[in-house]
């Protein structure tokens, strides 16, 4: 069942014991902030195209170098809201802000392997300050959701455990 709020949002309706778990976490498909998810991902996605057209469209590597750092040190993820309604970031925005924020990463590791065993030593610079950047940004990131007093590997081990006791135990039903 859906219902329909004042700003035309769609909204999941709980049901049973599930309320609790709907207040916690509204669930808005809506784009709010289509600017900065755009500008998001544009530069991580920019980034990693001109490091994979650097060679055909210039012959100055430095100046392909210098546009992959600059590109990779922007983030345009500063929206200001101006009540407490704009504050709520739509699960849209959330996934395509951390869908940006992880996968660059990991490509920017896999164009690192393949600079290392293609032998192509002056692009392993540019993969590595890749690497460096946008792990870094991660890291950021994640600390700051998880909160700077937590360790982030207990909290890994932590939910681990309990996944390996749920499963265990036999709580994810599934007959």
């Amino acid at each position: 069942m859906l219902s329909q709020d004042s700003n035309d949002d769609t909204e999941d309706v709980a049901l049973f014991d599930a309320e609790e778990e709907a207040a916690a976490r509204p669930r808005k498909s809506k784009i709010r902030h289509p600017v900065a998810s755009f500008f998001h991902l544009f530069f991580r996605v920019s980034a990693i195209v001109v490091y994979l057209l650097c060679e055909l469209l210039s012959s100055s590597f430095i100046a392909c170098m210098v546009t992959i750092i600059l590109l990779l040190s922007c983030d345009f993820w500063a929206v200001k809201a101006s009540s407490q309604e704009n504050k709520a970031v739509s699960e849209a925005e959330s996934r395509i802000f951390w869908l940006g924020l992880v996968a660059c990463p990991v490509l920017w590791v896999i164009f690192a392997f393949s600079a290392l065993f293609s032998f192509r030593v002056k692009w392993l610079a540019v993969v590595t300050m890749g690497v460096v950047l946008q792990g870094a940004n991660l890291y950021g990131y994640i600390r700051c959701k998880v909160g700077s007093r937590k360790n982030l590997t207990s909290m890994a081990t932590s939910y681990l455990g309990k996944q390996f006791l749920r499963q265990n135990t036999g709580d994810d039903q599934t007959s």
